[in-house]
């Protein structure tokens, strides 16, 4: 059976709400961070036409359940799945390269195909590939089961970012020791949240980890660091730069829709104005299914062909005259011809699962939308948040605990003289880059922008069509990782003489 990246369920975007009933009003999704996402919606022939099976070996690895404690049921243990590829690696006797892809929240099958960087780089730096699937996602179950393991608060508990680098500390070093290559040196990889697992990675184990490259990683949206409304202000914007009258027409679009939905039968006539694959229950399941739609176009605005800008070139090409027969032609634009749009019946995924818990235990990003954007105003209310994730699992969030653990406030202050050797690399039509890190912090954590660059766009595979500040982008990352293994291979150099 095939990886479910490529499931149906994935040619939408789907809003991760949570589903309590509490008679609260305040939004509960938190944008999926996902390095491929936008290729699958785009072209998913990308992904499953891709040869990936060439050269990829599969592994397990025994892995304990949990790093941190001594209690017998710690010392539980099960299989975590990872890859690698030998095809271009210069071997142990050289010291060659080891670059590790950490896996993020979803099976890593697809990521073989969709994260290009280590295929790209591996020829030139003469360098193992490793792919290394998260704990609770794909093939990597704890408990036996995934029935089993999502059971309640006491399996998932396990499942937290902490938990996961440790693991990927231990494959990694398993990984060397099992090859004879202690003194290779190894580059960790992410994309989104991968990305900053990459980034922490590096911070928590310098001694397995050289260096880390972090692409659209999202550290500083924890805690209030980033004001609440940074993303949905940078989507606005997008769409603005696009088109003013594109821009307009979705501001003044939510009230045509709520005015709708008010009248008697209103939800029947959305519904078939918008050919809904189900009938509609409520105007902000309608809105919901349109705040994906924008938002997605913006976070995966990528070239040749700009979402954003098909979504846009539909509303204003329109014929009609009324708003949302306007925005109806921005949803064919962007989906293309069907049979029904928007809310298509699909599954639970093991991705929205995982995704699900994660922010409801530790990854809680307080993203809300503030005044002077194309939507709605909807603050986050953190209070409300708390009180459906403890109704939903049972235990409250930690919404303090990233920056505890990992740090956040003041962070070029801290990170100038303790952290070294992390790229920072965002593209600045993510909406995910109000919460990244944007300028240089030492000389060694450094941060590559491209202002036409979007999610994760430049971790994935290389294309001919590729624009030129993207090509530039790319080169500038891989100049960097050369000089630190430039740098590192004369330390351990001189190391040897001793």
């Amino acid at each position: 059976m095939g990886s479910p990246i490529f499931s149906s369920q994935w040619f939408q975007f789907i809003v991760i709400v949570l589903s309590v009933s509490v008679g609260s009003a305040a939004r509960f999704d938190i944008p999926r961070l996902s390095p491929i996402r936008g290729t699958i919606l785009e072209d998913p022939k990308t992904l499953s036409s891709a040869p990936v099976s060439k050269g990829f070996q599969t592994f397990y690895y025994t892995q304990t359940l949990d790093h941190f404690n001594y209690k017998p049921e710690s010392y539980a243990t099960f299989q975590q799945r990872y890859v690698l590829n030998f095809k271009h690696w210069g071997g142990a006797n050289a010291t060659a390269p080891i670059l590790v892809y950490l896996g993020a929240e979803s099976p890593l099958g697809g990521d073989l195909s969709g994260i290009g960087f280590l295929h790209d780089n591996a020829a030139p730096f003469k360098a193992l590939c490793v792919y290394i699937e998260h704990r609770y996602y794909g093939k990597s179950i704890p408990f036996r089961s995934r029935k089993e393991a999502f059971k309640n608060a006491s399996t998932l508990g396990y499942f937290n970012s902490a938990q996961a680098i440790a693991d990927y500390a231990d494959i990694i070093m398993h990984i060397k020791k099992k090859l004879h290559a202690m003194s290779s040196p190894v580059i960790v990889v992410g994309g989104s949240y991968g990305g900053m697992l990459a980034s922490w990675f590096r911070l928590k184990y310098p001694h397995v980890a050289l260096g880390a490259l972090a692409s659209s990683a999202p550290i500083l949206y924890f805690n209030n660091i980033t004001p609440s409304g940074a993303y949905y202000s940078i989507v606005s914007k997008d769409f603005r730069e696009a088109s003013e009258t594109c821009y307009q027409t979705i501001r003044k679009s939510w009230s045509e829709i709520d005015k709708i939905a008010s009248k008697h039968h209103g939800l029947s006539t959305l519904s078939k104005k918008f050919k809904t694959c189900e009938p509609l229950t409520s105007s902000s399941e309608f809105k919901n299914y349109l705040d994906t739609m924008y938002t997605g176009a913006a976070q995966y605005d990528r070239p040749p062909s700009y979402p954003v800008n098909e979504v846009c070139r539909g509303i204003d090409g329109s014929k009609k005259q009324d708003i949302l027969s306007k925005i109806f032609d921005g949803v064919v634009a962007y989906y293309g011809n069907r049979t029904c749009y928007l809310n298509q019946p699909t599954s639970d995924s093991e991705t929205d699962q995982g995704w699900r818990w994660q922010t409801c235990s530790e990854m809680v990003m307080p993203i809300g939308v503030g005044e002077n954007t194309m939507f709605q105003p909807d603050p986050f209310d953190l209070d409300s948040f708390i009180k459906n994730c403890k109704g939903y699992y049972s235990v409250p969030p930690r919404p303090h605990w990233i920056t505890s653990y990992y740090g956040g406030q003041d962070i070029k202050l801290i990170l100038q003289r303790f952290g070294s050797n992390i790229i920072f690399s965002n593209g600045l039509r993510d909406p995910y880059s109000s919460g990244g890190v944007l300028e240089n912090l030492s000389d060694s954590i450094l941060a590559v922008s491209t202002v036409k660059g979007s999610h994760c766009l430049d971790i994935q595979p290389k294309r001919e069509t590729d624009p030129e500040w993207l090509v530039e982008q790319r080169k500038t990352v891989g100049k960097i990782i050369k000089g630190w293994m430039a740098k590192y291979y004369a330390d351990l150099k001189a190391f040897k003489r001793q």
